[in-house]
């Protein structure tokens, strides 16, 4: 991979993980200074079953946008990582060069687009 193609991948991934940090901070997600998680939420201000059960409802659903958005920032802290190892852009199954397209399309991509379709059986 050349330097032109790594500064272009760097910096999508960059302005990505500004991108899910901001989103986790914009409904209620913060990491205290201990390390704890936490996650608020705004208060309806009624205590009415129906309030409550709104809620725990909005928690929840927050709660599943949370773990997506988490797990997106886990993928690209991964490749950020790669990149300043040195191995980005290299299958982690089967150790050959990930096609720059796929890094394009996808670049949190940790494996090459065969490896890929076999672990999913897409064969």
């Amino acid at each position: 991979m050349n330097a032109n193609f790594i500064e272009k991948v760097t910096k999508v991934l960059v302005e990505e993980k500004a991108r899910l940090e901001r989103d986790m901070k914009d409904i209620g997600y913060s990491v205290d200074a201990k390390g704890e998680e936490r996650l608020s939420y705004p208060e309806s201000g009624g205590n009415s079953d129906d309030d409550n059960a709104l809620e725990v409802t909005t928690l929840a659903d927050e709660m599943s946008v949370v773990e997506r958005l988490r797990s997106d920032l886990h993928d690209v802290t991964k490749a950020l990582a790669a990149l300043e190892k040195g191995t980005y852009g290299t299958c982690k199954y089967c150790k050959k060069d990930i096609d720059e397209k796929r890094l394009l399309a996808r670049p949190t991509s940790s494996s090459c687009i065969e490896c890929k379709k076999t672990l999913t059986q897409e064969m």
